[in-house]
C-alpha cells in the first residue's frame, strides 16, 4: 500500500479558543486501529495520517467498513485496539464531546434533524451547545441573530431561517447539517455520505459548498461518498475501504489505475 503523506499541521490558535495543535503534527493519525463485535472484525489494523487541508474520500463496497471507521474516529465506538490521534494527541479513549471540542465535525448517513424545528433554532441550539448553554428550546433564535445569519448565508440557506427542517429538500437538509457543523468551527469534517437521498439537480450545488469549506477556508475534510465523479473531482487522495481494510492509499489517479482496486471494488456494485 503506498505511504501516507504527513504534513506540518498549522501552529496558529485554533479556532474557538481551542489550544493550537502541535507543530509538525498531522490533524489526523490513526495507528493499527481496529474494531472487532462478537467475534467478528469489521475495521482490522487501519494505520493512515492525515495533513492539515487535506481532503481525503473514502471509497468502497457496501460493508466495507468505512461508516465504521468514522464511528472510530469520532469516538461514537470504542477501538478494540490501536490509536487515534487529533493534532498529535492521543484521543482513544476521549468521548465524543472531548474530540468535538478539538475540532472534530461528523455528519451522519441518516438525517439528524429535528422535522418539527425551524433551521434558525437548529443553528441556535449548535451555538448553545458549542459555548456550553443550556438547551432552552424556547429561547429564540434571535440570541445568536449575527451567527445563525451568518452561517445560514454561509450554507446558502439563509432564506429558509424559518422553515421547519421538515419542509426542507434532501440537498436543504445536508446543508442545514453542514451550517450546525459549522457553528463549532470544526478543523477536521467528516462527511458520511453527505450525497445521500439528493437529486441530482442539487448535487453540483452540495459538491460546490463542501469544495469551498475546504479550498475556501482550509477545513480538513474526510468524506465517504458512493457518487464517484463527485470524489474524483474534490480529493487530493483516495484510500479504499475493503473487508475492513485499508486496500489503497494513493492520489485519485494512481488509485483507480490500480489493478487491485479494479479487481475488489470497481468491479463490484455500489
Amino acid at each position: 500500500m503506498p505511504s501516507s503523506n504527513t504534513a506540518s499541521a498549522s501552529a496558529a490558535d485554533a479556532p474557538g479558543g481551542r489550544e493550537a495543535p502541535a507543530a509538525a503534527a498531522p490533524v489526523l493519525r490513526l495507528r493499527d486501529i481496529g474494531w472487532a463485535v462478537g467475534g467478528a472484525t469489521i475495521v482490522d489494523s487501519v494505520s493512515l495520517a492525515v495533513r492539515q487541508g487535506e481532503f481525503l474520500a473514502f471509497i468502497g463496497p457496501n460493508g466495507a467498513g468505512k461508516t465504521s471507521l468514522f464511528n472510530l474516529i469520532s469516538g461514537i465506538v470504542p477501538v478494540s485496539r490501536g490509536t487515534i490521534e487529533l493534532d498529535g494527541r492521543d484521543v482513544t479513549t476521549d468521548a465524543a464531546y472531548a474530540r468535538a471540542r478539538r475540532g472534530l465535525g461528523r455528519t451522519f448517513q441518516t438525517s439528524s434533524l429535528w422535522p418539527g424545528m425551524t433551521v434558525a433554532d437548529h443553528v441556535r441550539l449548535a451555538a448553545q451547545a458549542a459555548e456550553g448553554g443550556s438547551f432552552r428550546v424556547w429561547r429564540r433564535a434571535g440570541a445568536y441573530p449575527e451567527l445563525v445569519g451568518r452561517v445560514l448565508a454561509r450554507t446558502q440557506i439563509a432564506h429558509r431561517a424559518d422553515s421547519c427542517a421538515d419542509a426542507l429538500s434532501h440537498g436543504e437538509k445536508r446543508k442545514l447539517e453542514l451550517a450546525v457543523l459549522l457553528v463549532g468551527e470544526p478543523r477536521l469534517m467528516l462527511l458520511d455520505e453527505p450525497m445521500a437521498g439528493v437529486s441530482a439537480e442539487e448535487v453540483p450545488a452540495l459538491t460546490e459548498l463542501i469544495r469551498s469549506l475546504h479550498k475556501e477556508e482550509g477545513r480538513t475534510v474526510l468524506m465517504v461518498e458512493h457518487h464517484m465523479d463527485v470524489l474524483l473531482g474534490l480529493a487530493d487522495r483516495v484510500a479504499v475501504m475493503h473487508h475492513g481494510t485499508l486496500l489503497a492509499l494513493d492520489t485519485p489517479h494512481t488509485v483507480m489505475a490500480d489493478p487491485t482496486v479494479q479487481q475488489a471494488y470497481l468491479g463490484e456494485e455500489l
